[in-house]
Order: structure tokens, then C-alpha cells, then sequence
């Protein structure tokens, strides 16, 4: 017999041939693929929950991510809602959450203001698809910006997006200052700026895509001016992620901004039926006793950046804006250090 056909020479070549076999197997999991491509182990994350808020009747990007599969074998762990941007970033500050989403002129404000967050990937924005309008009744005399001294604006929150959008339309118009100051901010939920303006309450409402469409339905209303006739395509608001666990969670922090991004890509490339499809059966199978009748109307996440990629001219905007306005000071603070795009995987395809 030949020293090849001994029992333990077999044996061993079999090992060796197994041994190959894995290797070669694992060489082609580690080659295929593009941005995203690969789920990994729970053992390759340091944290295996990421604790979030959520919207009412609304589907976030890291919800859709996670209803993907591509956030596994991480998972969301839902805290409760939130009531708008800065409060839902504050929450990472105080570590009560892993992530939160603002608009990024809310991002600028608090990280300037000595919080250490990093603004990680985009989460909505602005497009010709999605935007938010300051709408009058149809029979309303407001006709032009001056039209707004001394009347009442609602919006959802102060300090954010839709007071610093009515800011730079009134300012734009010429409207000094002190004429700005006269033009009173009314801090209602969305879903009761429609009724409010109907019932007179305020003069101007801020509605935007879904809410909007449904006012517009219904009739009576005509807008005064929107952010996508300011701004034009914008990334406007941005998921926050701490210092701290960026750099102690630097797997965990990665692959959520990687299902990020892989959601955003795949709602702007999916026909939009079978997205709205499914954003009603995630909120229908949380379980949280919300109207979801609200997802019908979705049209896009608006966000510019493909797979939810940050640039510093989406946050030198509000810099500019928040200098101009006295919140902050020339110089105090640059766009570079607000964002970072090194977790993402589309950073490689940038400018292709």
C-alpha cells in the first residue's frame, strides 16, 4: 500500500482538502457584494440592541432597515416617540438613546453648544417629491411676506427647520429684523396644523408631504411659498450617533449607518406602491395603535446624498444662517466637524 492510501494519510488529506474548501468559501463571502454586502456574526458587534425613538403613523429609516433584514443581527429597541428633532438628539447626549434624528441647523446648534455627537448619515431632506409648505387659507389677504407682520405661524417645534425655512423666506423678502421679530411662532403638533389654520387659530400652518396632500385634497388652502422653492434638493435633517459610542461601539456604529444607507437606496429605487406596502405593514405589525393611513401618501425620503451620504455644504447653509442670526459666532464652528461619511459604504462611490 502506498503511503498516500494509509488510513491516517487519508484522513489527513481529507482534513486539508475540508480545510481548503472553508477557506475558499469564506475568500468568496469576503469578495462578493458592493456596499453592504455581508450581515456578520453578533459576536463581530459590541452592542447588539440600539435603543431609538420612534414617529407616530410613521416609518423611520433604521425601522425600514431593520424590516429589510439589513440591520441584523442588531436590532432596534423602541424607547417611546419623540416629540420633535432636538429633543429626540438631546436624548443622545444624555445617553437615553444610541441614535436620534434632527434637522441639521438643531445638529449645528447643540454640537456647537458643546454636546459631542457626530452627525453619521442622512435621514430626510428635501426634493421635488418631498417638501413642506406655509400654507393660508384659500380666501386669506396674506399675499407676500410682508403680509406676516404681527399674524401667527404653526410649526412643530421652534429652533428647527421650519422656523429657520419662514426666517431666511422673510428675510429674503427684505424684512428687517425687528419686522421678523413681529411674526409670532405657534408650537403645534402636525397633525393639528391643518385644523387650526381652518379654525382661524393661526394665520400660516407648515404642512408637509403626507399632511400637506391631505390638506390639498380636501381644498381651501393655498401655499405662500415652500423649502424646496428656497433651497432646491437638500439633505435637511441627519442621524446623530455620540463620541462615545462611535468610539466604543465602532462595529455596531458601522453597520447601522451601513442599513442606513442600504434603506435609503432601496426606497429611491423601489417602485414606490410596494414601499408604501410595506411601511404599512411595519407600523400594523408593531403594534402601537397608530393610523397608518397616513403611510398612503409617502412619496420619498427626500434625502440628496446617495445612501444618505453628508456634505458640508448641507450645514454651512444653517452655519451661515445661525451666524447672520446671532446664534453663533464667525468661526466658532466648521462644517467638517459636524458630519462624518467614513462609516458609510456609498463614501467609496462618491463622485462616480
Amino acid at each position: 500500500m502506498r503511503e498516500l492510501d494509509k488510513p491516517s494519510s487519508i484522513a489527513t488529506t481529507r482534513r486539508r482538502l475540508a480545510a481548503a474548501l472553508c477557506a475558499a468559501l469564506a475568500l468568496a463571502a469576503c469578495s462578493k457584494g458592493g456596499p453592504g454586502s455581508g450581515d456578520g456574526a453578533a459576536g463581530d458587534y459590541e452592542v447588539q440592541e440600539l435603543r431609538y425613538q420612534g414617529f407616530s403613523g410613521m416609518v423611520s429609516v433604521p425601522e425600514l432597515a431593520e424590516d429589510l433584514g439589513y440591520l441584523a443581527p442588531i436590532k432596534l429597541s423602541y424607547v417611546g416617540n419623540t416629540i420633535s428633532g432636538p429633543q429626540d438628539i438631546q436624548t443622545v447626549v444624555t445617553g437615553d438613546t444610541d441614535l436620534g434624528q434632527a434637522f441639521n441647523g438643531a445638529v449645528i446648534k447643540l454640537i456647537a453648544a458643546g454636546a459631542p455627537l457626530r452627525a453619521v448619515v442622512g435621514g430626510y431632506g428635501i426634493d421635488a417629491k418631498r417638501w413642506s409648505g406655509f400654507y393660508v387659507t384659500e380666501d386669506s389677504p396674506i399675499q407676500a411676506a410682508r403680509d406676516l407682520i404681527g399674524k401667527k405661524v404653526a410649526m412643530n417645534t421652534l429652533g428647527a427647520h421650519h422656523e429657520l425655512m419662514l426666517k431666511e423666506y422673510l428675510s429674503r423678502q427684505g424684512l428687517t429684523s425687528n419686522e421678523i421679530a413681529q411674526v409670532t411662532l405657534v408650537v403645534l403638533p402636525p397633525v393639528s396644523a391643518e385644523q387650526a389654520l381652518r379654525q382661524g387659530q393661526v394665520e400660516v400652518a407648515v404642512l408637509g408631504d403626507i399632511l400637506r396632500d391631505k390638506a390639498l385634497e380636501r381644498g381651501g388652502v393655498r401655499a405662500l411659498f415652500s423649502d424646496h422653492e428656497l433651497f432646491g434638493e437638500l439633505t435637511a435633517g441627519s442621524y446623530v450617533m455620540s463620541k462615545r459610542f462611535l468610539k466604543e461601539s465602532p462595529n455596531s456604529a458601522r453597520k447601522f449607518v451601513e442599513a442606513a444607507a442600504r434603506a435609503i437606496e432601496w426606497a429611491r429605487s423601489t417602485p414606490r406602491e410596494e414601499v408604501v406596502a410595506r411601511l404599512q405593514r411595519i407600523i400594523e405589525r408593531r403594534g402601537r395603535n397608530e393610523d397608518a393611513s397616513l403611510v398612503k401618501y409617502w412619496t420619498s425620503l427626500g434625502v440628496a446624498g446617495k445612501g444618505g451620504l453628508l456634505s458640508a455644504g448641507e450645514y454651512q447653509i444653517w452655519i451661515d444662517w445661525l451666524v447672520k442670526d446671532g446664534d453663533l459666532e464667525a468661526g466658532q464652528i466648521k462644517a467638517e466637524d459636524l458630519f462624518t461619511n467614513e462609516l458609510n459604504p456609498f463614501a467609496a462611490t462618491q463622485g462616480q
